[in-house]
């Protein structure tokens, strides 16, 4: 696990800009990595203010270990929907968190995967990268190293790492398709609820409706921001709700929890820079609504 530069041009000075403009480093990650003394230039250590030559070979070394002693490790089946190196995408089940908590402290995915880190010998952090309520099912990304995180997060942040959800609202729309730009803020009195707020942060949905059944509607959702709950508010706030979700809608005799499913994730690996798409079908509840 490292990263590999071989030095042909002038377009870098030293291995801070190297470091900085090629790889994107944060100053963070680039002064803990001095520290461990991971940074090797031509097979020697050394530091970020170091000058490099056409011919020099730069290595980084990300393969330290790491204490995660924080996360119990728990026997868990986990649905890989991709791995390499660098990366574990799982399809979560709804029903299982993915951050421990004083409710979920040894049961959540993040419990599954560092068992599944301590089985493959990976001394890591447990390192989610996308979020996804309990009750909602689908694609959560797990980043191996630091270095990982930071590129997703920054895909994120830039709007290139893409998220599409499959859910089932109430009722059927006039609009097939659309967008919605509703800015969303913590509800006052309450840790858990949100709402349309125009002091919110700012929060687009894209949506097109896929199927329509009786009094409810298969729909696609494309995020282009990741506020909490966004899907489920948006939904709600044009008479939508998604089927099942009792905090913004109601429940449903169709299904048991909110039919809401991250179905597809589309990223630029941060080491190959090749276009990675993955989809996790849709679980059981939602597809016997959808042929019921």
């Amino acid at each position: 696990m490292r990263l590999e530069y071989l030095v042909e041009n002038h377009d870098y000075k030293n291995i801070n800009e190297i470091l900085s403009l090629e790889f994107k480093v944060s100053t963070r990650l680039k002064n803990k990595l001095i520290r461990k003394n991971m940074i090797f230039l031509n097979g020697t250590v050394c530091d970020t203010r170091n000058n490099v030559t056409i011919g020099d070979n730069l290595v980084v070394d990300l393969s330290y270990s790491e204490d995660n002693s924080n996360i119990v490790p728990k026997e868990m089946s986990l649905d890989i929907i991709y791995e390499d190196e660098w990366l574990l995408v799982v399809n979560k089940p709804s029903g299982i968190a993915i951050h421990p908590s004083i409710l979920h402290f040894d049961n959540s995915l993040s419990n599954g995967v560092r068992l599944y880190f301590d089985k493959i010998s990976l001394k890591k952090k447990i390192r989610p990268i996308n979020r996804l309520d309990i009750d909602t099912s689908g694609l959560v990304i797990f980043a191996k190293c630091e270095y990982i995180q930071e590129c997703l997060s920054a895909q994120m942040k830039e709007s290139i790492f893409e998220k599409e959800y499959l859910c089932l609202c109430s009722g059927l729309f006039n609009k097939k398709s659309g967008t919605i730009n509703l800015p969303i803020a913590r509800k006052e009195g309450s840790i858990i609820e949100r709402c349309i707020d125009e002091h919110g942060k700012n929060a687009i949905t894209h949506y097109k409706v896929l199927k329509e059944f009786k009094n409810y509607s298969l729909v696609l959702c494309k995020l282009e921001t990741g506020r909490t709950h966004q899907i489920r508010l948006h939904m709600a706030s044009i008479g939508h709700s998604i089927l099942g979700d009792t905090l913004y809608g109601t429940s449903s005799s169709l299904i048991s929890r909110q039919a809401l499913h991250s179905y597809k994730i589309k990223f630029i690996h941060p080491i190959t820079k090749k276009e990675i798409e993955l989809i996790a079908n849709l679980p059981k509840d939602i597809e016997q609504c959808i042929n019921f």
